[in-house]
C-alpha cells in the first residue's frame, strides 16, 4: 500500500460541509466517489480539517492509502475528470506512512474576505462575507488590529467555541491575526496551532462589532478572560471563510496552495505570516 497526499480546493457554497452524511451532499462524499471512479475500488480519505456548510478551501489536505500505482499528475488529472467544477485536486504526492493529514498537522491558516459596501453584490454571493455600511463609512480597522493583539499566544478560547465543539481542550495557540483593509474590502488572516468549532467565525463577529464601534478593543481581552460564549458576538456568516493552508513539519515536503485565482491573491504579500513556533 502507498500513502498519497492530495491538495484540494473547493467552493463550499453548494455543500453541506466536508464530513460525510447520509444525504451525501458533502465534499468528502463527492471526492470519495470520484476517487472510486478513478481507482475502480472504494477509497476512504482522511482530512486535515473538517469545514462547515458554506466554508471554502484553498489548501485542504487529505491522505489515502492505495495499492494503485500512478504518477502524481495522473492522480490530479484522473480524479478531476470525475469531480464537479466546484471541487478540484490541485496536487498529489506520495508520502511516508507516518504522514497523517490531521494528526501530523502543526498549524492551520484561515482567510476571511469581508465586503463592506452599501449594497449587496450578487456576484459575490456565497464567496465573501458581507457587512452593509453607509456610503463613505468604513470599519475601524485600527481598533480591530488592536483587539486582535489580545488573541496572540496561548489562550483558553472558550468564549469563541461552538456549543457542540468536540475538541478535547479549548486551549489553542494563536500565532497571527492580520487585517488588511482595501477600499470596501477587509481581508483577514488567522493562523493558529488549531481552531475550535466556529472559532474563526465567532472571532469575526466580535472583530466586526469592534470595527463598528459597538465595543472597544479591550472587549476582546475581557471575552478571553471571561470564557463565556453567551456574552460574545453572534457567529458570523460562513460565506467569506476559506481554509487557506495546513502546515506540517519540514520532513513532509508538500506543495503550497495556489492562490492565483482567489480573492486573496497578493493581499498578504506585504505582511507575511511570522515563522511557526511549532516548527521551531
Amino acid at each position: 500500500m502507498t500513502r498519497i497526499a492530495l491538495g484540494i480546493q473547493y467552493d463550499g457554497a453548494s455543500f453541506n460541509g466536508w464530513q460525510s452524511q447520509p444525504h451525501r451532499n458533502t465534499v468528502q462524499d463527492t471526492l470519495e466517489a470520484a476517487l472510486q471512479q478513478f481507482t475502480g475500488m472504494p477509497v476512504a480519505v482522511t482530512v486535515a480539517g473538517r469545514t462547515d456548510t458554506g466554508v471554502h478551501a484553498l489548501g485542504q489536505v487529505v491522505h489515502l492509502d492505495t495499492a494503485l500505482t500512478r504518477e502524481p499528475f495522473s492522480w490530479v488529472r484522473g480524479v478531476n475528470a470525475f469531480l464537479p467544477p466546484s471541487v478540484a485536486v490541485q496536487w498529489a504526492t506520495p508520502v511516508t506512512d507516518d504522514f497523517h493529514a490531521r494528526f501530523a498537522a502543526t498549524e492551520r491558516m484561515y482567510y476571511y474576505a469581508l465586503y463592506t459596501g452599501p449594497t449587496r453584490v450578487p456576484l459575490l454571493h456565497g464567496r465573501a462575507g458581507y457587512q452593509m455600511l453607509p456610503p463613505g463609512v468604513t470599519l475601524d480597522c485600527t481598533a480591530m488590529v488592536e483587539a486582535a493583539r489580545h488573541l496572540l499566544g496561548e489562550h483558553d478560547f472558550s468564549a469563541f467555541r461552538a456549543a457542540d465543539c468536540q475538541a478535547r481542550s479549548p486551549v489553542k495557540t494563536c500565532y497571527d491575526v492580520t487585517i488588511v483593509p482595501r477600499g470596501q474590502w477587509v481581508f483577514l488572516r488567522f493562523r493558529a496551532s488549531a481552531f475550535l468549532h466556529h472559532m474563526v467565525r465567532n472571532l469575526m463577529g466580535c472583530l466586526v462589532a469592534i470595527g463598528r464601534g459597538r465595543a472597544g478593543p479591550d472587549w476582546m481581552r475581557e471575552l478571553l478572560e471571561g470564557r463565556d460564549r453567551t456574552v460574545a458576538a453572534p457567529t458570523f456568516m460562513p460565506d467569506g471563510l476559506y481554509l487557506a493552508r495546513v502546515g506540517y513539519p519540514d520532513t513532509f515536503v508538500l506543495p503550497e496552495p495556489d492562490l492565483a485565482a482567489s480573492l486573496f491573491y497578493g493581499v498578504f504579500d506585504a505582511c507575511p505570516a511570522p515563522a511557526s513556533r511549532s516548527a521551531a
